[in-house]
């Protein structure tokens, strides 16, 4: 019962039918990731989260949030999760399904949570959650969601090998790691249709 509640909380927070992946045969999916050679990290090991009280400098000509810094500050918080796993440099290439679902308002507490999602040859993708935390009850509620991927690079800024690959361990980590994988086709489809 227990693996059924966590498996309906895994896919009201990724928005995925985990189910139905789970069904296509995740033990695939985990044959798949083992043939990877290189050492393994979990995403857990790249989890970074990063408090903010809002102040009247982030604060945009309507009184909310300005949406370029918020988009920064997830900006910091996913190269440091992806310098975590990588222990390297790391650049931002992309940013994938940036979703602004509410505002933050001048002191609003706002917590930016990232963790990575799949890891390939030099790119890692990261997903960044960002909440509004209630000060009384420490509840968070979700403002913004999106999907960055950062470049592992030399010294000279040129892309070089991640060292450790990424293994998915809960249903919810499984269903991101395809969810990165359709994303990463569908960038590339742009690319090759300009657009």
């Amino acid at each position: 019962m227990e693996n059924n509640n966590q498996i309906e909380n895994a896919e009201i927070e990724t928005g995925l039918n985990i189910s139905e992946a789970i069904k296509r045969g995740f033990d695939e999916k985990i044959k798949n990731l083992k043939e990877d050679k290189r050492p393994a990290r979990t995403p857990e090991f790249s989890h970074t989260e990063w408090m903010k009280c809002i102040q009247y400098e982030d604060i945009n000509g309507s009184g909310r949030l300005f949406g370029g810094r918020l988009i920064q500050w997830m900006d910091e918080v996913a190269g440091i999760a992806a310098t975590r796993h990588s222990r390297g440099l790391v650049t931002t290439a992309a940013i994938d399904n940036l979703q602004f679902k509410k505002g933050g308002y001048i002191n609003d507490l706002i917590a930016i949570v990232a963790k990575l999602t799949h890891v390939g040859n030099t790119s890692m993708e990261v997903r960044v959650d960002v909440y509004v935390e209630d000060k009384e009850t420490g509840a968070r509620h979700p403002i913004n969601r999106a999907y960055f991927v950062e470049v592992h690079i030399d010294e000279e800024g040129k892309p070089i090998p991640v060292e450790y690959s990424l293994t998915p361990e809960t249903p919810a980590e499984f269903a991101e790691w395809e969810g990165a994988n359709k994303r990463s086709e569908m960038r590339k489809v742009r690319r090759n249709e300009g657009f």
